[in-house]
């Protein structure tokens, strides 16, 4: 199945009071980049992440996005700095009999005393939160693939017509090609013919020499054979299971060299016309090959 490298995909599990949420978006890449965004009370699933995506991932850029809530107890803890409170109680007594100052200090004013509370955080459970993550990105995970299947998929086709049209151009030229050669030995024997004298003897066997050394030098039944067997082996590598795009890129590569060597041997405007248009379907679908897994 064709893969796209681009694709979207979402998810989100409330499980015992608590929520994760993930989105996953994907891009075309040469390589795979992972880059995530996970909450720093959940950090230590971040590696799990990333094997996940490589588990099912070979290539494109994904940006992952994590949200983390816990909607059950509190994990916080908050409690009187003991030690902290006894001290200033201890100088605001001080302060009210060495300088006879009334002591009316209050609730209030011993909140307005910074670190008058101390507060921890119960770390979270590692393993339940591991499944959590695991379960919201296996979901997102398969939403993403579905698109990149279906996008694929439109990639397959449009390769697949273009192809077509392809191997239509590439006949075309095979069937030009013999009448280039025809061309040449008439024109060169109407040439002959205007400029030799009356009744100089014409040296056909040079004559017949020119014109297969004239052949050979433009002859491009090779590339003809070798693009046809190119286009059979994009048509195989589009029904075949796993990542392709690399396979694909290299064969695009080859097929648009055979057309160079086409237009460079060419002595003829109709086949140069023919290349042109070969070409211009080659690059559409490279472009097409790089968003392909």
């Amino acid at each position: 199945m064709v893969m796209s490298m681009t694709g979207f995909g979402n998810s989100k599990i409330e499980r015992d009071g608590r929520e994760i949420s993930v989105e996953i978006r994907a891009l075309n890449h040469r390589y795979l980049d992972i880059n995530t965004r996970v909450p720093r009370t959940i950090a230590f699933v971040e590696e799990d992440v990333r094997n996940i995506i490589k588990g099912h991932l070979s290539r494109g850029r994904v940006d992952i996005h994590i949200d983390y809530i816990n909607t059950g107890e509190s994990l916080l803890e908050v409690e009187p700095n003991r030690p902290l409170i006894d001290s200033y109680l201890k100088a605001f007594a001080e302060i009210e009999r060495e300088y006879n100052i009334r002591n009316d200090i209050t609730m209030n004013s011993l909140l307005n005393i910074s670190d008058m509370f101390l507060v921890s955080q119960e770390s979270e459970d590692e393993e339940f939160i591991r499944s959590l993550i695991h379960d919201a990105m296996d979901e997102a995970i398969s939403s993403l693939i579905d698109m990149r299947s279906i996008e694929g998929e439109k990639l397959k086709k449009d390769i697949l017509k273009r192809a077509d049209h392809i191997y239509n151009v590439i006949n075309q030229i095979e069937l030009r090609a013999p009448v280039v050669v025809d061309e040449y030995r008439e024109k060169l024997n109407d040439r002959l013919e205007e400029i030799l004298s009356p009744g100089l003897d014409f040296d056909y066997n040079r004559f017949n020499m020119e014109v297969a050394y004239f052949a050979d030098r433009s002859s491009i039944t090779e590339e003809i054979i070798r693009l046809y067997s190119h286009i059979d082996q994009l048509q195989v590598i589009l029904k075949a299971e796993g990542p392709i795009g690399r396979k694909l890129d290299f064969l695009v590569q080859e097929m648009n060299r055979e057309a160079n060597t086409i237009g460079s041997k060419s002595n003829d405007l109709h086949i140069t016309n023919l290349v042109v248009d070969l070409k211009s379907e080659l690059e559409k679908i490279r472009e097409q090959v790089q968003n392909i897994e």
